[in-house]
This record gives C-alpha cells, sequence and structure tokens, in this order.
C-alpha cells in the first residue's frame, strides 16, 4: 500500500500535469521531442498490425474508447449500449483489458459481481455489478473476444477501451470524449493527453461527448449527458440513511475526480475532495479523516471498499441518459458494417469477377 506522503506527491504531479495538459500550464510542451517519437511509434505500430492477417470475429465487434489519457464516461454510455442492445434481441458481452489483470489469474478470465477488482480491474467488477452479461478480461482482447463468443455463446462483442488495441478487427469505432477537458492541448503523449493525433476522429464511426462541448471540434458529433442516481450504501449490510446535503468527505480514484466533486457539489453537497490516482487500490487508512462526516465515492471505488466500509460510507451511481437517435445510428451501423455485411459484399465481389 502506498504511503500518504507518496500519495500526496503523486497527486501533485498528477494535479501539475493535468493542468499543463487541459489548463492553463505548459511546462509539458517541453517534452515534445518525446511526443514526436510516440506519435511515430504508434504510427507504425498501427500500420503493422491493420496490414496482419487479423482474426475476422463471427459476430459485430463494436469499439467504445477515446483518444485522451483519463475519465470520459465511457464506462456509463458502455452499460446504456449493453441495455438498449438487450431491448433489441442481442446477447452482447464485454471484453476488457482489466486494469492490473493477468497476475495470479488464468487468461482470457471472467468476471463475477463477486470478483476481486485487484485481480481483474475495478471497471469491469463494477460491470458485472451492474449488468447481467459475460465479461472477459484479458490484455490480449482478441482471446477475450473470442471467448465471448465461444464459450458464452455471445452474438455481439463490445470492447471497453479498446481503441488502439489493433490486433483486434473490429466493425464499428465509437469514440467518446469530455465535453469540457475535450483534446486539451491536442498534443501527443507526454506533451499532451493524446494517445492519437486529432484527425483520428475523422477516421471513427461516431464521436460522442459527454456534456456540452467547451470548444469546436473539428468533426461531427453527438452528445449525451450523466445523471446521477440515488446514493447506495458502499456496503450492503448498511441500512441507513444517506446523506441528503451538508459537508461531507468526497473520494475519487478515477481518471477524472473533479468532474465527480462538481457533480456532488451540483447536489447540494459542501464537498472535501480527497483525489486519489486512477485504479487506485483503497485500504482502510485512506479514510482516517479524524471526524464522522460521511464519505461518498464513486461506484467504481466502491467495488473496492466494500470489505472494510462503516456504516457512514456511500457511493453515487451516475447513468448515460443517451438521445434515442444515437442508438438508431449505432444500430444501423451494426446492419450495414457488421461480418454478415462483409460477407455480403465479398460474395458480391466475387460474383462481379
Amino acid at each position: 500500500m502506498e504511503s500518504k506522503e507518496s500519495r500526496r506527491w503523486q497527486t501533485v504531479l498528477s494535479d501539475s500535469v493535468l493542468n499543463s495538459w487541459y489548463g492553463s500550464g505548459f511546462w509539458t510542451r517541453m517534452l515534445l521531442p518525446l511526443s514526436f517519437l510516440y506519435a511515430r511509434i504508434a504510427r507504425n505500430r498501427r500500420v503493422k498490425l491493420e496490414c496482419s492477417e487479423r482474426w475476422q470475429s463471427p459476430v459485430p465487434i463494436i469499439i467504445v474508447g477515446n483518444i485522451t489519457v483519463g475519465g470520459t464516461g465511457k464506462t456509463p454510455f458502455v452499460a446504456s449500449l449493453v441495455a438498449r442492445l438487450q431491448q433489441q434481441g442481442f446477447k452482447p458481452g464485454i471484453a476488457s483489458r482489466g486494469f492490473g489483470a493477468g497476475k495470479d489469474i488464468h487468461l482470457p478470465a471472467q468476471v463475477l459481481p463477486e470478483s476481486d477488482p485487484a485481480l481483474v480491474g475495478d471497471e469491469p467488477v463494477m460491470l458485472a455489478q451492474q449488468l447481467n452479461i459475460p465479461i472477459m478480461v484479458d490484455p490480449d482482447r482478441v482471446s477475450a473476444a473470442k471467448a465471448l463468443i465461444e464459450q458464452k455463446g455471445c452474438d455481439l462483442v463490445i470492447a471497453d477501451d479498446g481503441l488502439q488495441h489493433y490486433n483486434l478487427d473490429r466493425h464499428i469505432e465509437l469514440v467518446v470524449i469530455d465535453g469540457q477537458r475535450m483534446l486539451g492541448n491536442e498534443l501527443s503523449l507526454p506533451a499532451g493527453p493524446l494517445r492519437e493525433p486529432p484527425q483520428r476522429l475523422r477516421e471513427v464511426d461516431q464521436v460522442l461527448i459527454n456534456g456540452e462541448p467547451s470548444r469546436r471540434l473539428d468533426c461531427d458529433f453527438d452528445s449525451f449527458s450523466l445523471k446521477p442516481d440515488v446514493l447506495k450504501p458502499v456496503s450492503g449490510q448498511n441500512i441507513g440513511q444517506p446523506p441528503a446535503s451538508g459537508k461531507v468527505h468526497a473520494v475519487a480514484g478515477i481518471g477524472n475526480p473533479g468532474r465527480f466533486f462538481r457533480t456532488l457539489e451540483g447536489l447540494g453537497y459542501e464537498v472535501i475532495p480527497h483525489p486519489f490516482p486512477d485504479h487506485y487500490a483503497f485500504g482502510e487508512e485512506d479514510f482516517q479523516f479524524r471526524d464522522d462526516l460521511p464519505i461518498i465515492m464513486t461506484a467504481k471505488d466502491a467495488v473496492k471498499c466494500s470489505s472494510f466500509a462503516e456504516s457512514r460510507f456511500w457511493f453515487l451511481p451516475v447513468q448515460a441518459r443517451v438521445p434515442e437517435a444515437v442508438f438508431e445510428r449505432i444500430l444501423k451501423l451494426i446492419e450495414t458494417k457488421g461480418p454478415q455485411s462483409r460477407s455480403d459484399k465479398d460474395t458480391h465481389g466475387q460474383e462481379a469477377v
């Protein structure tokens, strides 16, 4: 477990980097030579993988990812998309890397509501608790997708955060962007937050912005929003009443903790913020705040705290509110770009020769 001093300095450095990427800072621009190198390596890797012979999935593969580092609201969108696909009669499954997955477990690994987040990742466990669908984690997304199709009988696979995993052939690419942060300074890592250049957005099938865009984007896009639900106890044995207002400790170990803190403030809470690194492994010592104020955290963090949660521990679920028109376009993409569509085009092309 990290010491408080170590975490404090890690948070200071993280805040400084994020301010340089998304705010008024500029010091990371000194890393531009490394950004050019990163961009070249990433481009060459993509070309190499796309030109190689890749496994062809017999069912539609939908990538939901981003081109920036940090939280964008992608996971709540995935949950909303799953629910809509199930209404349409699909049996979807989710393939995820699973942050930290692979150590001490056999891969690909199925994620269940009671799975250990330390072994399979916090976001997959959170989704397993919210959704009644198969979820497989494996750093090799092809392996995870095959397991979903061959072992679980899924007729559609959603690759969560797999945009840059180019050895996985895909039929549809959806990119999620945070409306406030957008693309930051639009520089590649490490000078900026971009995993791929802004031009990549013109190649994907749909760009989705979480919230109102704070600046112009040079491509077509749709918007959705995240709406908070009612507070829920971190411990299932908690039968008390959640705090309706007042001063609270807000804990967030996510890619964009500021958005969570602002959400709580918008709900009327007086927030004492406690940002942690993304995917942080919480322990009881992290909640020794020397008072009895309520503690509110994200759903993603709650899955890592249930074993030691007190009655004052609560989490705030959020739901993605996605316009029906967005789902209709995705369903149309499945129809026109799925493997059956590719097969038909290949057959017609062979007949025309």
